[in-house]
């Protein structure tokens, strides 16, 4: 396979596709308008520390395994990684708390000493639920290739399997699905928020996204530098493949010549001729017409209020004291169906739940506390509203006083005063725009949202899609699969118009010359 490949964005996503287009022969190209590669995979520094800015979870390594072996490499000999025995900590109130853990039976045994022994049984079963979802789903759907409607999905599937499609359940709510686990509220609200790793609330998610338990409960793994050592780390990867990777280049248009992609002008003026464009972003970059009027009409724009969640995320160094920390922690507000009623309603939440990253804590049961400050990110989930509403320094504090009176609540104490800085969702739009701050691309709200998604084709020919706002889901694995899948429908298209043009120049079409881009 051979071709000019300008990747626009360096995220999880375009950084998987590059390195697996170049391995294949392509000449490939990243352009990054930051200064960073990982999209939302960064470091932020704060009082001489460096704080990992985005996804802080890494799981379904199995994904990252496969990209680095189909270009002759091994992950782990370019990152840092151990597995966590604990895979989060979880607390209500200042009285105890809750741990999972990579061991399964040790998971179960925790629930049951929580809530006693149905609830250990619950857990199991619902352990097992949401295994079965995993393995129905896995091949047909995260690593099959975009459908319009569940049909193709079913038909993948198999339409003689009746059980293993029941078995999707996705006509049932998530919080639906796990009071029949659990009757114990603060175990329903527990797994429901697994639906916030995909930026959906679980009172509007389907019960299909208790797979996303699954694969955490299969591995969390540390690496050493956070989530952006392993953008790095593609990066590398994708370099060696004879990849480029260009920070602080911006796209400001995608090209188009004889009804299909071109290339790319920067916002500097310079045109880089290309046969595949692939926007490694929020599709709403495109639709919004921020990549000029070709590329809008390539792809359906999300509405507003499909939007997924946004977040008010803290950047801490401070001291701690009061409650254990482990690596991935949560304290959960009282009223969790008044939390999501008030994000919903386009408010930030009175009493929110609170998910703490202590990254200088190891995920082992009796790791020792770092001595004097340590380093954390802090989340709360927040409306995508980051396009109309203006967080104000009052908002800001009222928000901050109201993250830090849940971990009060629950035994967590930090300095007061305590150092950080704080992004909120109209700080999300600034870094990346047209989303109001969603992080996590469209809300999986019903049944039909999955296939609602931004495939890795778009309407306009050689212009492709990749990142966590596409098929098959938000978060770094499911980025990685999106990769995936748009070099394996590259590979495919292109193969495809080399047979239905037998005099096309061998090894693919010629790259267009760069004074050829046009937005006609």
């Amino acid at each position: 396979m051979s071709g000019r490949v300008a990747v626009i964005g360096a995220g999880i996503g375009g950084l998987t596709s590059a390195a697996l287009l170049a391995a294949r022969g392509c000449e490939v190209i990243v352009l990054e308008k930051e200064a960073w590669v990982g999209g939302k995979a960064r470091r932020v520094s704060l009082d001489g520390a460096e704080i990992d800015g985005g996804p802080t979870v890494f799981t379904y390594r199995s994904v990252f395994d496969e990209v680095f072996a189909a270009c002759g490499e091994r992950l782990e000999d370019h990152v840092s990684i151990a597995r966590a025995e604990v895979l989060a900590r979880h607390a209500w109130d200042a009285a105890g708390h809750l741990d999972l853990f990579a061991d399964p039976e040790r998971s179960a045994a925790a629930v049951g000493a929580f809530a006693g022994p149905a609830a250990a049984s619950g857990y199991r079963a619902f352990a097992a639920e949401a295994q079965r979802i995993f393995e129905v789903l896995e091949g047909p759907f995260l690593r099959g290739g975009k459908a319009a409607t569940p049909f193709p999905m079913m038909w993948r599937i198999g339409p003689w399997k009746v059980r293993d499609l029941l078995a999707m359940r996705p006509f049932d709510r998530m919080c639906t699905a796990l009071g029949a686990h659990f009757a114990d509220p603060r175990l329903q609200q527990l797994f429901g928020r697994y639906a916030t790793y995909c930026g959906s609330s679980p009172f509007a998610a389907p019960a299909t996204l208790m797979l996303i338990a699954h694969l955490e409960a299969r591995g969390v793994w540390l690496i050493e530098g956070g989530i952006h050592a392993l953008a790095k780390a593609l990066a590398g990867l994708g370099e060696r493949q004879g990849a480029r990777v260009r920070t602080g280049a911006a796209v400001s248009e995608v090209l188009t010549a004889n009804g299909r992609a071109s290339g790319v002008r920067l916002v500097s003026g310079e045109v880089i001729a290309a046969d595949i464009v692939i926007m490694n972003g929020d599709p709403s970059a495109l639709a919004t017409g921020r990549f000029g009027e070709a590329a809008a009409r390539a792809v359906p724009a999300i509405p507003p209020g499909k939007r997924s969640l946004s977040a008010l995320v803290w950047y801490a160094h401070t001291a701690t004291s009061g409650f254990d920390l482990t690596h991935h922690n949560v304290f959960f507000s009282r009223d969790y169906a008044a939390e999501f009623r008030d994000i919903g309603a386009g408010r930030t939440p009175t009493e929110p739940t609170v998910y703490v990253c202590a990254m200088d804590r190891g995920a082992r049961a009796g790791d020792p506390a770092p001595e004097g400050r340590e380093r954390l990110q802090i989340i709360v989930n927040a409306p995508a509203d980051g396009d109309v509403h203006h967080y104000s320094p009052e908002e800001r504090e009222r928000c901050t006083r109201a993250m830090t009176a849940t971990l009060r609540r629950c035994g967590l104490m930090l300095e007061d005063p305590f150092p950080h800085r704080l992004m909120t969702p109209q700080d999300w739009e600034a870094l990346f725009p047209a989303t109001g701050g969603a992080l996590y691309g469209r809300a999986s709200h019903g049944w039909a949202a999955s296939f609602q998604r931004q495939g890795p084709r778009t309407r306009l020919p050689g212009l492709y899609c990749s990142g966590g706002a596409t098929h098959p889901a938000a978060g770094v694995p499911m980025a990685a699969l999106s990769g995936q899948l748009a070099a394996r429908v590259i590979a495919k298209d292109r193969a495809s118009t080399r047979r239905s043009r037998p005099a096309a120049i061998p090894g693919g079409m010629s790259t267009p010359s760069p004074t050829t881009g046009s937005t006609g």
